[in-house]
């Protein structure tokens, strides 16, 4: 029995656990005969919760997704269902709000408004513009889907014997603990920031009365994790400075609100390193990887693998490319760029011209620096993680440049797959950084010049010199897996029980 299972068995012999996301660990579509079938969603937060999917006595709630989602809702209109998610053993409910309500809360505020803000990404001379559309779907969206949840919640929790365990996650369900709070009053609630967690001067950009109601939510969990501990510091400051009557106990990260202990802590985020590893063996990883290896032949090779959104910094990262071409003619047809691309939030105006801007960059390097035989940027748009997890294999330099993130698990996923000794280059302001410091290659996310460095640096790098940062990188990861991040989490919420 692992660690992770006994915490569970331990903590779910006396009490549920409910675990809230926006986006659950299935989603549910016809098939060729018209049976919904269940299939495992694929996003970094289901991912991360996935070992905990095979335990029973949790139950896991979150928003349908599609048409599949709210027909699984009622029941009586979808009899002949079948699942092809191995070891889920938990229950699952879908929220249903209106496509109207759904639409105030996720494409207005949860993105970009939130999102946008808590990566710095927002241009203050011209956006955001807090108009009556974006009051009115803070508050005919976004109270009213985190209201939902709660509903649902404390639905659940009716026929316990015990008040449940509720872990929520993220920046959609700010609302929920106070919700939850209100009717539930003994519950244990934890709650997990993924994003970066500005300074309270950045959150002067919203309407006051928007982060001090997540303010009071948050602080009405019994545990706040957080990615880093400039995350953790920020947001006890952001406290301090909306709520002014809390008591923070500042060495041991404690909040004193509304007669409630809100303890903060950091939990970095990281990785399922044997299911990684089994997906790096598999056939179709296998074959991509051949077929790489026949195109790269001799060249050396930097990779990056990402989401295409702006706050990703790839733009920047080719441009700092471009240049090393210019300054390093002895690369030309030496050395070869793979980007492993995923198109993210197209609704999005920024999104569109961002993808815009990096199709522009690209086809100006390869028009002026390609020949017939080599093309010095390649990119793969599609959201195949086998592909991008053979492009990782075989990587020389792995360029991880992201303007802010809450954590970037490529920069923990390259190193535990790469066979080639490759040097991680990695952005100082990205989450991942804290914990791999010492075995990357840093640089600042505009600093162009620098980030060309850095790769003719990781580029030329001594053999012994790579393998030992390379070796390095590896046991840092490894020794904390997805695992361990989950038992810590349990065994403090154990601890308030």
């Amino acid at each position: 029995m692992t660690n992770l299972q006994r915490k569970c068995n331990d903590l779910l012999t006396a009490r549920r656990l409910i675990l809230a996301t926006n986006r659950g660990p299935a989603e549910y579509h016809r098939d060729a005969d018209g049976i919904l079938v269940a299939k495992r969603a694929n996003s970094g937060i289901t991912t991360a919760l996935n070992p905990l999917t095979n335990n029973e006595n949790i139950t896991w709630i979150s928003s349908a997704m599609g048409e599949g989602d709210r027909l699984v809702s009622n029941q009586g209109q979808n009899p002949r269902m079948r699942s092809q998610v191995q070891n889920h053993k938990i229950d699952l409910r879908f929220i249903v709000n209106s496509r109207r309500v759904y639409h105030k809360y996720y494409n207005v505020i949860c993105n970009p408004l939130l999102w946008f803000l808590q990566h710095y990404m927002w241009n203050p001379l011209y956006n955001p513009n807090v108009d009556s559309n974006i009051r009115d779907a803070w508050t005919n969206g976004y109270v009213e889907v985190n209201k939902s949840f709660a509903e649902t919640i404390i639905d659940e929790a009716k026929s316990e014997p015990e008040p449940p365990i509720i872990i929520s996650h993220d920046y959609h369900l700010y609302l929920l603990p106070k919700f939850i709070r209100q009717q539930l009053p003994t519950s244990v609630i934890q709650h997990f920031v993924h994003l970066p967690w500005p300074t309270s001067r950045y959150w002067q950009m919203i309407p006051r009365y928007m982060i001090q109601d997540i303010l009071d939510s948050l602080c009405q969990s019994n545990l706040l994790g957080f990615q880093t501990s400039q995350d953790k510091q920020s947001f006890l400051e952001t406290v301090n400075h909306y709520l002014p009557d809390t008591q923070i106990d500042w060495t041991k990260s404690v909040i004193t609100y509304k007669g409630l202990r809100c303890q903060a802590k950091v939990y970095p985020m990281t990785i399922n390193v044997p299911e990684i590893q089994q997906i790096s063996t598999s056939p179709r990883a296998l074959a991509y990887e051949d077929q790489f290896r026949s195109t790269i032949r001799e060249t050396r090779l930097i990779v990056r693998v990402d989401r295409a959104e702006p706050n990703r910094n790839i733009v920047r990262g080719f441009r700092a490319y471009e240049l090393l071409l210019s300054q390093h003619p002895e690369l030309l047809e030496k050395t070869s760029f793979f980007a492993f691309l995923v198109l993210s939030r197209t609704h999005i105006r920024q999104y569109q011209r961002y993808m815009d801007e990096i199709n522009e960059i690209t086809n100006k390097i390869n028009d002026r620096y390609g020949t017939d035989t080599w093309k010095p940027i390649q990119i793969f748009l599609e959201n195949n993680y086998s592909q991008a997890i053979a492009g990782l294999k075989l990587y020389d330099v792995l360029l991880i440049n992201t303007v802010i993130e809450g954590m970037n698990l490529v920069a923990k996923e390259g190193p535990i797959v790469n066979s080639r000794d490759g040097v991680l280059v990695l952005s100082e302001s990205c989450g991942a950084y804290p914990q791999l410091k010492d075995h990357v290659l840093a640089v600042s996310p505009t600093d162009i010049q620098g980030t060309m460095e850095a790769l003719f640096q990781g580029l030329n790098m001594p053999p012994s010199e790579r393998r030992q940062k390379a070796s390095d990188l590896y046991e840092s990861i490894s020794k904390e897996d997805i695992n361990d991040w989950l038992s810590r989490q349990l065994e403090d919420i154990g601890n308030l029980l």
